[in-house]
Formats: C-alpha cells, sequence, structure tokens
C-alpha cells in the first residue's frame, strides 16, 4: 500500500501557501493604508529612525502600537494592530521575530 499521507500534506501546504498570497499582500496594503492615515498624524519616520528609540523589540512596538491606537480610539483588531507593528518592522525598525 503507497502512503499518500505525505503528498496530500505536500499538497495542501502548496494550496495554503497559493491561497494565502493575496491575503498577505492585502494585510500589507491595509497596515500601509492604517499607519498614513492615523500614525502620521501624530509624528513622522524620526520617531523610528533616531539612534535613542525607546522601543527595542518586536513585542515592544506591538504595544506601542496597541497604545497609539488606544489613544487614539481607533478600535482595530487585534489583527490591524499586528499588521501595523509588522509593516513599522519591515520599514523602520528591523527586529528579528
Amino acid at each position: 500500500m503507497i502512503d499518500r499521507f505525505p503528498v496530500l500534506a505536500s499538497t495542501l501546504a502548496g494550496l495554503v501557501l497559493i491561497a494565502g498570497t493575496p491575503a498577505l499582500a492585502r494585510a500589507a496594503d491595509d497596515a500601509e493604508s492604517l499607519y498614513q492615515e492615523h500614525c502620521v498624524r501624530c509624528h513622522g519616520s524620526e520617531v523610528y529612525t533616531r539612534e535613542a528609540r525607546k522601543i527595542s523589540a518586536f513585542d515592544g512596538l506591538e504595544r506601542q502600537v496597541q497604545r497609539c491606537e488606544l489613544s487614539l480610539g481607533l478600535q482595530w483588531f487585534d489583527e490591524n494592530i499586528s499588521d501595523v507593528a509588522t509593516y513599522l518592522n519591515q520599514n523602520f525598525y528591523h527586529f528579528p521575530r
């Protein structure tokens, strides 16, 4: 009897990657839009690029995004907070995850 599980698992993993790619691109676009609409209102990119920045790890960055979101009363979903933190990390901070 042929063991079909590895073939099936590999096929499903490929389908998930293919199906997930547009969702990942959409999340990145949404994160950039949220950043441009809300974050830039209060401060520019100098906050992220200054030498003495207060954030030193990704989890701290995510908490800071959540603090900003709460202080502005935006009522974002957790995914929005995570996506914006990921956007900031990819474009400014470059913390390992």
